[in-house]
């Protein structure tokens, strides 16, 4: 079967994706000591007893959360370019991934949601407006709204393919 050029740059997305994927795990270890850097000792360490810890705390918990929920976002998109180069790309299987990608990008979107709020209340201020934060929220909320309506559209040529299939 010939290559089409869809499957090309599928091939080329899937190692940018799998690239990205390593990378990512490989940021995941290096979030703590980032974190220490930027604020001071991490919780169970060598208690500053100030500020620094719980802003450390906080900011690593979050930035492993979302860590966490990007490579499975990166590993469902690498599922979806699979079924591409299979050449089956209206399998039921995408409609499952590209929904477990909402589903992570809602809980990105939830965390950071939750870490403007821990910012007000611990600064008393609207300074946490100003952060990135503040532009994951709707970010990260259209993503998951634009990975559901991918997931039905998928389902939905799914099931017509099915359909088509068993026509004569």
């Amino acid at each position: 079967m010939k290559s089409s050029a869809v499957q090309g740059v599928a091939r080329v997305l899937k190692v940018l994706v799998t690239v990205s994927f390593f990378c990512n795990l490989g940021a995941l270890g290096l979030i703590p000591l980032l974190a220490e850097q930027k604020y001071g000792p991490l919780p169970g360490e060598v208690p500053t007893g100030g500020v620094a810890d719980s802003r450390t705390w906080v900011l690593t918990a979050f930035l492993l959360f979302c860590g966490i929920c990007t490579a499975v976002v990166l590993w469902q998109g690498r599922r979806v370019l699979n079924t591409i180069l299979r050449g089956e790309p209206f399998a039921a299987e995408n409609a499952v991934s590209l929904k477990r990608a909402a589903v992570c990008a809602f809980l990105i979107a939830a965390a950071a949601l939750a870490r403007l709020a821990w910012g007000f209340w611990f600064y008393r201020s609207v300074r946490p407006l100003l952060t990135y934060n503040a532009l994951f929220v709707p970010i990260f909320a259209m993503a998951g709204l634009l990975c559901l309506v991918m997931s039905a559209l998928f389902r939905r040529a799914a099931e017509i393919k099915a359909e088509n299939d068993l026509t004569i």
